[in-house]
């Protein structure tokens, strides 16, 4: 195989064409073409056609794919051909300004007759003959090396629709039985450690449980709840952060059910965001939870269960809590 790199031409699409219409592995394509098998790779998951409304008509076609790389090179040149618009590129990410607000008030001043959109700003920060300008570190999120555009996984696969809060029995909704827990992660400053919060709320009597997580996964819910009798874990409702994806470990371990909370819906937990609310009046973000005790975690649950609530009649979280357990003793 060259080691010289050379653009893959349209003759060379052509018979890729039919070996992807084969089926054949990455590395058998690469040999006969002559190239390294990321290189083939990389031109198939770049240059393969997606028809958003007829998605049976998407793949990878030669002339296709030589016409979206050649709109890519456009695309990319249009900066390195336009000197005053790329200066204006240069400058506003030094503002603090985003790649959108960048390409937005360009647009909507009409100081360049140019269009520029934002998909081609932060190639333009991201590409390899710009790199020495460093407009990385002025984005929101400053990473040195951008995600993949829709490289963020789907997390369905990972929350199976068995699951999902639609298919929650309507009780647990409507708070008419014991049992039923809603649980959320509390995160704290990572330069203060990995250590973490759980946040647990009863739904019928708001009872708050608060464990230190330095995990984050599922077997310090389990430890904590194995002591109380089965009717009063029977399910746990999440949001579909990764901590909770090993769900099955709490139906396994103490035989409760996990149902979990539409993307980006976070009020469907709202007892539990309630809760969070009133626990970060005395642990807000900045708390090193290093330095916090046991004893004084026990002693903020405590207090935080001690408060009467309008909900419940002026009673308090304990008192309903310890009312159901004897109820059902």
């Amino acid at each position: 195989m060259s080691r010289r790199y050379s653009q893959l031409n349209l003759a060379d699409r052509r018979r890729l064409f039919h070996f992807v219409e084969r089926k054949l592995p990455i590395k058998e394509m690469a040999r006969p073409l002559g190239r390294h098998r990321s290189t083939i790779y990389r031109e198939i998951r770049r240059n393969t056609f997606h028809d958003r409304e007829l998605p049976e008509y998407s793949g990878y076609f030669p002339t296709v794919a030589d016409d979206i790389r050649k709109e890519r090179r456009r695309r990319l040149r249009k900066l390195m051909r336009h000197p005053p618009l790329r200066e204006l590129v240069i400058e506003q990410p030094k503002a603090l300004w985003s790649p959108e607000q960048i390409a937005g008030r360009l647009l909507a001043d009409g100081v360049s007759a140019v269009r520029v959109c934002t998909e081609t700003i932060y190639r333009f920060i991201y590409g390899k003959e710009d790199q020495a300008l460093e407009l990385c570190q002025h984005l929101p999120e400053g990473r040195r090396k951008r995600r993949p555009r829709g490289s963020r996984k789907p997390r369905d696969g990972a929350f199976p629709a068995t699951n999902r809060i639609s298919q929650r029995p309507d009780f647990i909704g409507d708070r008419s039985q014991f049992g039923h827990w809603e649980g959320d992660l509390l995160i704290f400053e990572r330069d203060l450690g990995n250590a973490n919060l759980t946040s647990l709320v009863e739904r019928k009597s708001r009872y708050t449980v608060m464990i230190k997580n330095p995990s984050r996964r599922s077997r310090p819910i389990i430890e904590t709840f194995s002591p109380l009798p089965a009717f009063a874990r029977q399910s746990f409702t999440f949001d579909r952060g990764t901590e909770f994806a090993a769900f099955r470990a709490l139906e396994d371990g103490i035989g409760a059910r996990s149902w979990f909370c539409d993307p980006s819906a976070p009020w469907q937990k709202g007892a539990v965001e309630n809760a969070n609310k009133r626990i970060r009046r005395f642990m807000p973000s900045d708390t090193d939870l290093s330095a916090v005790s046991q004893q004084q975690l026990v002693a903020l649950v405590h207090h935080l269960n001690a408060l009467p609530r309008k909900c419940l009649g002026y009673r308090t979280p304990a008192e309903v809590f310890m009312a159901h357990l004897r109820e059902n003793a």
